[in-house]
């Protein structure tokens, strides 16, 4: 089969369906590919780029459209898009079947099938290398910060000079979903006060591990609405949430909006009122700005000035950084290929029982099966059945009894007498090795007892490269200078004791550089 990737006609579409790297591992799965000329010049990848990773190079849409059998996109395809694409073949891409129902039946009737990328079951885990709409509001939420950046009149970070004192920027983000999260560690990242706001209550950790700080409305409501996306909230929650913007606003000298709800129009959060309110030269990025946008002044992919503040709502964020985008999103696509053609025999099966599969196609072979069913959840586990209080109660030599104390003096005796064996027939040199070598044991076993579980690791890694400085202690003490008849260690001991020098070496350093890494991942 061949996979054709055609230039995307929308005029501020910069990104392309597959890249040059990832078009050898399309290849590897037996695929042809093709691209029409010009495809990636906008992303900055050039038509020799993808001869030289294997794929042919069209001329125009209309012979791609027409000679390929599978179709990767960006933006959902146009009118003319869909004329041109022969009948019963498949497309890849965002289609965003709620908002395009007459796009849906145009395609439909050319008996295609279509995976829309944005229909994704985003809760199976196994589908998360496939989640575009993840990859993409990663790099926007990046490049928010970017243009609010570039609109603000002065630095994010604090600073003292010589020239006066700098106060740091303060960066308020409603929405803490992926956008929302990349933004948070932009703009922290970049030296900013960072406070953020979700209607999903668990995000609140995310938030703070990111550098921000979580602010919670007054006013007690779940948020969580399935699918990794919060739900429509009450009107009670709407006012309490209204009330603490309004106090943001006045506060913020930047505030990002992330919130969309698929198959909804964007919530107006911030009022005219809450603009007026925020300081000359404020910013406001508005990412929602394609479906309306979370400001009430917001214009749809420009940048306006109300009331001296600088209103964002570009919807091109992620076309914005055109070559990080592409990249991530031909990296998903591949990853769905690679379900779709297992055997690798270049042939591509629709398998409508793999729940992830499902989800995504929302027509089959001309037949439209979106929406797909609800995923079935996971039964939940029985709760234990509480024991009899007879079952309960164990002997005292049962599992899990502590030791009475007869039997702890009996293990005693039998130490004692093991050890005055020892003692009574070892030689003096070996009894105090022993010696130390038990209260070494001792003390190693309470030295890592009564550290944090979470720091075993690099713990762990610091006795293993004394043990091994130990090891090389051991070695001299079992061949002394004169263990040979000539004064010299025998030839078979010297050879042991190179290669045991070699290995601890080897332990030593990797056990400090392992500590190293491992004490790196608890600083931020």
């Amino acid at each position: 089969m061949q996979i054709g990737v055609p230039a995307e006609t929308l005029a501020e579409e910069k990104r392309v369906a597959t890249v040059p790297d990832v078009v050898e591992k399309i290849i590897k799965l037996g695929f042809r590919v093709a691209i029409e000329s010009g495809a990636g010049d906008a992303a900055h990848f050039s038509d020799d780029a993808y001869r030289c990773a294997g794929a042919e190079v069209l001329p125009d849409a209309a012979t791609l459209w027409a000679r390929s059998d599978i179709v990767l996109k960006v933006r959902p395809p146009t009118s003319e898009e869909v004329a041109l694409m022969r009948d019963g073949g498949t497309l890849i891409g965002f289609v965003w079947p709620a908002q395009h129902p007459e796009l849906m039946q145009q395609l439909a009737a050319k008996k295609t099938t279509v995976l829309a990328i944005d229909c994704l079951p985003r809760t199976l885990s196994r589908a998360q290398k496939m989640d575009a709409l993840t990859s993409t509001a990663g790099v926007s939420g990046y490049r928010a910060v970017i243009e609010a950046a570039n609109a603000f009149g002065r630095f994010f970070n604090g600073q003292i000079t010589a020239a006066g004192k700098v106060p740091p920027a303060k960066v308020f983000i409603a929405g803490a979903g992926v956008a929302g999260l990349a933004a948070i560690g932009t703009a922290a990242n970049l030296g900013a006060i960072v406070r953020a706001n979700d209607t999903r209550a668990e995000v609140a950790d995310q938030v703070k591990s990111l550098g921000g700080e979580f602010v919670k409305v007054d006013y007690e409501e779940e948020g969580s609405g399935g699918g990794g996306y919060a739900k429509v909230m009450s009107e009670g929650f709407q006012a309490a949430q209204r009330k603490m913007y309004a106090e943001q606003a006045r506060d913020a000298d930047i505030i990002i909006t992330t919130a969309l709800i698929p198959g909804k129009p964007a919530p107006k959060l911030i009022t005219a009122e809450m603009v007026q309110s925020m300081k000359p030269g404020s910013v406001i990025v508005d990412m929602a700005g394609e479906q309306g946008g979370n400001c009430e002044l917001t214009v749809p992919g420009e940048a306006v000035v109300r009331h001296g503040v600088t209103i964002i709502g570009y919807t091109d964020l992620a076309s914005r950084l055109a070559r990080q985008s592409s990249t991530l999103y031909a990296t998903n696509l591949l990853r769905l290929l690679e379900e779709l053609c297992k055997a690798k025999d270049g042939v591509a099966l629709v398998n409508m029982d793999d729940d992830a599969i499902r989800g995504l196609t929302v027509i089959k072979e001309g037949e439209i099966t979106w929406p797909a069913p609800p995923l079935q959840q996971a039964p939940k586990p029985a709760p234990k059945a509480a024991a009899a209080p007879v079952a309960e109660k164990k002997s005292a030599h049962g599992a899990g009894a502590p030791m009475s104390g007869r039997a702890l003096g009996i293990v005693f005796a039998v130490l004692a007498v093991l050890f005055w064996a020892i003692g009574a027939y070892a030689p003096a040199a070996f009894l105090g090795h022993f010696t130390v070598f038990v209260l070494a044991c001792f003390i190693g076993y309470m030295v890592v007892w009564n550290v944090t579980p979470a720091l075993h690791t690099p713990l762990m890694s610091v006795t293993n490269a004394i043990s091994s400085i130990i090891a090389i202690g051991a070695l001299i003490q079992i061949a002394p200078p004169g263990a040979g008849t000539d004064g010299r260690p025998d030839t078979l001991i010297l050879w042991l004791a190179f290669a045991a020098l070699v290995l601890t070496g080897v332990n030593m350093f990797g056990g400090f550089a392992v500590t190293r890494r491992m004490l790196a991942m608890f600083r931020k």
